[in-house]
C-alpha cells in the first residue's frame, strides 16, 4: 500500500528550517519613552524591538506565548517593485520560507482567541492562503477581506488593481467568532433611524420582511391591521413568528403598518436596541480610507520628503482593532514599517508590540509613537477615539550573538 500524503505546497528549501539562537532584548533606555502624567486607561506597558523580526518573535515567546489577541502585518508583497524601506521582490521560494516561518512563530504567540490579519495582493495571496492552511488549518480560515484601497482607476494599467486583501485566520475559528466584537453603526445607517409615531423608546427603524421563506403551519395566521385591512403570509411564505409571539409585539407597540394603518406589517428595530452591526469581507474606503489618505497621513507626520512609502490608513487599523481586540488586549506588528498599527492600537487602549529591522525603526516608528504619547498626533483616528495623549512603552534591541566559530570552524559560545 501506498505511503499516505498530504496536500501540500511545496518550494526551493522548505524543508531547511532555520535553526535559531536565542536572543534576549536589551532595553535602549535613551529610545524609550512615557509620558509625563497618566491618563485613565493610558497603556505603559509596551514594546517596540529593533532587530530581525524572526529573531525578535522567538525572544517574545517565553513572556508572550498564548498571550496576544491580534496580530496585523503587512509584510513585503513581492511585486518587484522597489521602496526605500522595503526589499519588496524577494524571489519566491525565499518569500515562501521567510512567511512561513514567521506565521509559525506568530502562531505560537496567539491567544486561544487570537486570530491573525494579513494584508496582502494578487501576486502572492493564494500561496500566501496555503501557507496558512499548513499552519493554521483550513478549519480557522475566517475570510478574505476586500480592501479597496484606491480612489479611481489606474490609467497607466490595462486592469488596475483596486483592492488589496487583508487574509484572516483564527487559532481557533469557534473561540475568535465567539469573542470578536460587531462594528459601529455608520452616520447614514443612524440616519434611518426616525421616530414619526412619537414612540417613546426612540429612533426606529423598521423591516419589509415579516415573511420568511417556507411554509410552517404554525406561523401561517391572518393579520389585521389597525385600518381593518387583512393581510396572509405571501405564496410561498410564512410570517416570521408565530401567532402568539406576533401579539407580544403588537401589545407592545413594535409592529408599524404605516401612518393610515393600512400597509403591510413591519417590526420595528430600535436604535437604543443595535449595538453594532455585523461586518463583511467588503470594505470600501469610504469606510476604512485609502492609499490616499494614509499617504497624506503620513506627510503630516514625517514631512513630504520623509513620508513613508507604503502606508496603512489608521482607519483600516481602527476597524481591525474594533473586530479582533478590546481595550488592554496585545496587539503585534512584527513589519511595523512606519507604525501604524501601534498608533492605532495605542490610542484605542490596546497594548501593543511593534518589531521591525529597518532604520525606519528610528526615523519613524518612534517619532510616531512619541508624537502619539505626547498628544501631539491630530490625525488619524484622534479625534474619533478622543485621543488626548498618554502611555509609554520601552526600545529594545536583539542582544549580540554569542555564538563564534572556533579553530576547527564549529560554533562555539
Amino acid at each position: 500500500m501506498a505511503a499516505k500524503t498530504k496536500l501540500e505546497l511545496t518550494w526551493i528549501g522548505k524543508s531547511n528550517l532555520p535553526r535559531l539562537e536565542p536572543r534576549i532584548l536589551i532595553e535602549e533606555e535613551s529610545l524609550s519613552h512615557h509620558a509625563k502624567s497618566r491618563r485613565d486607561g493610558a497603556v505603559f506597558n509596551n514594546t517596540v524591538i529593533k532587530g530581525d523580526n524572526l529573531l525578535a518573535l522567538k525572544a517574545l515567546e517565553a513572556s508572550y506565548r498564548d498571550s496576544v489577541r491580534c496580530a496585523f502585518i503587512d509584510p513585503p508583497y513581492n511585486t518587484g517593485s522597489a521602496f526605500e524601506q522595503y526589499d519588496d521582490g524577494i524571489e519566491h521560494s525565499a518569500w515562501l520560507s521567510l512567511m512561513r516561518d514567521r506565521l509559525d512563530a506568530i502562531y505560537e504567540l496567539l491567544t486561544n482567541d487570537g486570530s491573525i490579519w494579513v494584508s496582502i495582493d494578487d501576486n502572492e495571496m493564494p500561496y500566501l492562503r496555503i501557507l496558512l492552511d499548513e499552519r493554521f488549518g483550513r478549519s480557522n480560515f475566517v475570510a478574505s477581506v476586500i480592501w479597496q484601497k484606491r480612489i479611481g482607476p489606474d490609467s497607466r494599467a490595462v486592469l488596475g488593481a483596486a483592492h488589496d486583501y487583508i487574509v484572516v485566520y483564527a487559532k481557533n475559528r469557534t473561540a475568535f467568532i465567539e469573542a470578536s466584537n460587531s462594528i459601529p453603526l455608520r452616520d447614514d445607517q443612524v440616519a434611518e433611524f426616525k421616530n414619526p409615531d412619537n414612540d417613546p423608546r426612540g429612533p426606529w427603524t423598521s423591516s419589509s420582511n415579516f415573511s420568511a421563506q417556507g411554509f410552517r403551519k404554525n406561523q401561517m395566521y391572518k393579520i389585521v391591521t389597525p385600518a381593518g385591512v387583512e393581510y396572509l403570509p405571501p405564496t410561498g411564505r410564512c410570517w416570521v413568528t408565530v401567532e402568539a409571539e406576533y401579539h407580544r409585539l403588537l401589545a407592545e407597540g413594535r409592529m408599524w403598518f404605516g401612518k393610515d394603518g393600512k400597509s403591510v406589517p413591519r417590526k420595528k428595530t430600535y436604535l437604543n436596541e443595535r449595538t453594532g452591526q455585523q461586518p463583511w469581507t467588503w470594505w470600501p474606503n469610504s469606510e476604512v480610507g485609502h492609499t490616499q489618505e494614509s499617504k497624506k497621513e503620513s506627510i503630516a507626520l514625517f514631512g513630504a520628503d520623509n513620508a513613508f512609502a507604503t502606508p496603512k490608513p489608521e482607519r483600516l487599523l481602527h476597524r481591525i482593532l474594533a473586530i479582533a481586540t478590546n481595550p488592554g488586549d496585545i496587539v503585534l506588528d512584527s513589519f511595523a514599517g512606519s507604525g501604524t498599527t501601534g498608533a492605532v492600537a495605542h490610542k484605542m487602549g490596546r497594548r501593543w508590540i511593534m518589531v521591525e529591522l529597518g532604520d525606519h525603526c528610528e526615523t519613524h516608528v518612534v517619532p510616531r509613537l512619541n508624537k502619539v504619547i505626547d498628544g501631539e498626533d491630530l490625525g488619524g483616528i484622534t479625534k474619533a477615539v478622543g485621543w488626548k495623549g498618554g502611555g509609554g512603552y520601552r526600545y529594545y534591541k536583539l542582544a549580540p550573538s554569542l555564538l563564534e566559530k572556533d579553530q576547527f570552524d564549529n560554533w562555539v559560545i
